[in-house]
């Protein structure tokens, strides 16, 4: 391999990239603690709307990789080979796969990885011969060993140690971390993109690692600090950073190195570290995507944040906030766990939450649902639970089933489930929600707080979920005109802006439940001296507690009509299991809270009633979701146990006084469509589903 003696072109000097950044490298300034107003999320490319995504993957079988991670298989070799066949191929469309996500970029090097990218290439063309979508892989760590030959300059792309330890991936040492940012570093990554799109065809990018890319330790490269110092002086006036720092220049600020857990983050350098290094993540992935829609529309963006919506501050630990990562992206992987199952202490896990978060910020969520990459056990069961959450949940996309050649292996139920999402497609089209509940994920309150808007959020949700109550997740109050309830759990930072948004809200004839010290803090999570929202709970922050900074004395609980709209003040949203301080919100502790009745007869309160009443056990989840093109409503219902359930008792508002309406029950589990009796009275649907085994679908227009 030969040797350059100079940087590779498309490389940029560190003179070049001060004066290149100073104008175009930062994102518009925010008021502190405050997310901006995310633009319109982006439609899914054409194709991935054309019809169902049914994804399997092979992105680190190029033996180059496991290779150098030790311990491979004497046959590595002749799977590799077989994976690459028109057999392989023709076997991945008879099952109804549509999408296969290759390996490409790994990190090695493009001359180190040429002879591979070739079986790319030809694997590529015979998917595309066969009707299916192609993804290639890029990664954003660097193998050193090998990448250094071929780009010398890379060296200053190379994070420096954090905290006496060397920045790389998990404990693969020859993997090293890149401040994302760098010129040279961001030019290669174009030169990939380029022989993805214009030799390979691609028709997704598939960027992983998201979420180590803006971990606090990349910020610690010299030109991130000098991005982030730049930063603050676009931010602020001088007159507005010494009121919120005490001086006027950041000429000497480094950003925090701290390994010590946090409860509150109230320190306004870590705030503004934290946004600083959302907005920076947040810029790379909208460079990286018009530079693909540039060369070629038609390709989707993807990428991997990892963690969904688990429970764990992504914004401070990875420089993650959904709304502005997603609106550059039409796909967005999660590997956070949370396999659908009932544990043996009666928690009822799921990604329903990481569902309702991508499909309302225009994504589709790819995960596994099938055999696991990688040879990971997972029952039939669990594949089912899997794919019934994605039917569900998802849009038009039944994630990842498995490997191009272990997906042959997908047993008898999950086939079966794949082959009903294939056959009845028709019902997941064009979907859109129709909840009439949506929680509040606000950025200040989530970011600058590890404890309890993470706990009380998350427990309010699964109040709302084993209690079948549809709800959107929503990270901004922009447009909620179309909700009849909104929760705020524990929302304590709301800026004056927001508290009249609110006010309106409920003027007009709309449901607030709040909670604990929601609106107590400014968006800079400034202490105020009673609740912003006082007027509209009818409840003062008590004085002993603002006084002592203790924030365990919750006024009592209380409901008011407030003009035309109703208001419910909860004092607490009480864990059945206590989240360790600073620890993530973590499934473990997603128990139904002990007041959970208290919390769901708030929204009923509130919304004076919803559209849809649902009996059912705690262990049934559903989604209630409409076709405006046909006028169709569609009822998703997931049983989580591994008994039956029997005689679930529906009843639903119609939108006129009509006669009862065809209804018709799909599920994988039945042969054929069965159809239900359903009476129609004073504007109400009423039916009884008299048997769901793991998921079914009611359609009703």
């Amino acid at each position: 391999m030969r040797h350059h003696s100079k940087a590779a072109p498309g490389s940029v000097n560190r003179r070049e990239f001060l004066a290149s950044t100073v104008a175009t490298s930062l994102l518009p300034a925010l008021t502190p603690g405050q997310a901006p107003a995310p633009p319109a999320a982006p439609t899914a490319s054409g194709w991935m709307a054309e019809g169902p995504v049914i994804l399997v993957g092979n992105w680190d079988d190029a033996p180059i990789f496991p290779r150098r991670v030790g311990g491979i298989p004497v046959w590595l070799d002749e799977e590799y080979r077989r994976e690459h066949t028109e057999a392989a191929v023709q076997a991945l469309q008879e099952l109804g796969v549509t999408l296969a996500i290759l390996h490409f970029f790994k990190g090695f090097g493009l001359e180190a990885e040429r002879p591979y990218i070739q079986d790319t290439i030809r694997l590529a063309a015979l998917c595309h011969q066969h009707g299916l979508r192609v993804g290639v892989y890029v990664g954003s760590t660097i193998i050193y060993e090998t990448f250094l030959r071929e780009q010398p300059d890379a060296k200053e792309w190379f994070v420096p140690d954090f905290l006496g330890r060397p920045v790389i991936y998990d404990h693969q040492t020859f993997r090293q971390r890149v401040y994302f940012m760098h010129p040279g570093y961001r030019a290669y990554i174009r030169r990939v993109l380029r022989v993805a799109l214009e030799e390979v065809h691609a028709d997704l990018i598939h960027f992983d690692n998201t979420s180590l890319q803006g971990a606090p330790a990349i910020f610690l490269h010299p030109l991130a600090v000098e991005d982030f110092r730049r930063y603050l002086r676009s931010k602020y006036a001088p007159e507005e950073m010494a009121r919120r720092y005490g001086f006027r220049d950041p000429q000497f600020v480094r950003p925090p190195e701290c390994d010590w857990p946090l409860r509150e983050i109230r320190d306004p350098l870590f705030q503004d570290w934290t946004t600083f290094r959302c907005e920076t993540l947040a810029r790379y992935y909208q460079e990286m995507a018009a530079f693909i829609h540039s060369l070629r529309p038609a390709t989707a963006v993807e990428c991997n944040p990892s963690s969904g919506m688990n429970g764990s501050n992504t914004c401070w630990f990875q420089g993650v906030d959904y709304p502005r990562l997603l609106a550059h992206t039409q796909a967005v992987w999660t590997e956070e766990g949370n396999d659908a199952r009932v544990t043996p202490e009666g928690i009822l896990i799921s990604k329903i939450r990481t569902y309702l978060a991508a499909t309302g910020l225009g994504n589709r969520i790819f995960t596994y649902t099938g055999v696991r990459y990688g040879g990971l056990p997972v029952t039939e069961t669990q594949m089912k639970l899997e794919m019934a959450e994605a039917m569900a949940f998802n849009r038009q996309c039944l994630g990842m089933v498995g490997g191009v050649l272990s997906v042959q292996k997908l047993p008898a139920g999950p086939r079966r489930y794949l082959e009903f999402f294939r056959k009845n497609f028709e019902l997941f089209r064009g979907v859109e929600s129709a909840a009439e509940v949506a929680v509040l994920h606000g950025y200040a309150s989530l970011a600058f707080n590890n404890d309890r808007p993470y706990q009380s959020t998350w427990l309010f949700e699964q109040a709302l979920i084993q209690a079948q109550i549809p709800f959107d997740i929503i990270f901004d109050l922009k447009d909620v005109s179309r909700y009849r309830v909104l929760v705020l759990a524990d929302q304590e930072c709301l800026s004056e802006a927001e508290g009249e948004t609110l006010r309106r809200f409920v003027q007009r004839g709309g449901g607030l439940v709040a909670t604990e010290w929601t609106s107590l803090y400014t968006e800079s999570r400034d202490l105020r001296r009673d609740f912003e929202l006082a007027d509209l709970f009818g409840v003062h922050a008590p004085a002993e507690a603002l006084a002592s900074g203790e924030r365990a004395a919750f006024p009592a609980s209380e409901r008011r009509r407030v003009k035309a709209g109703r208001v419910a003040y909860l004092s607490e949203v009480r864990p059945a299991i206590e989240k360790p301080p600073a620890e993530p919100m973590h499934s473990r502790f997603w128990k139904l809270p002990r007041n959970a009745d208290e919390l769901v007869a708030a929204v009923r309160w509130v919304g004076r009633g919803l559209n849809l009443n649902v009996e059912a056990p705690s262990t049934v989840a559903l989604n209630l979701l409409r076709q405006p093109t046909n006028h169709a409503c569609l009822l998703h219902l997931i049983n989580y146990d591994a008994e039956p359930t029997q005689n679930v008792k529906v009843s639903a508002r119609l939108a006129a006084t009509t006669p009862a309406p065809r209804l018709c029950v799909y599920s994988p589990e039945a042969a054929e469509v069965a159809e239900l009796q359903a009476t129609a009275r004073n504007g109400w649907l009423t039916f009884t589903l008299p048997r769901l085994e793991t998921y079914a679908v009611v359609e009703w227009k």
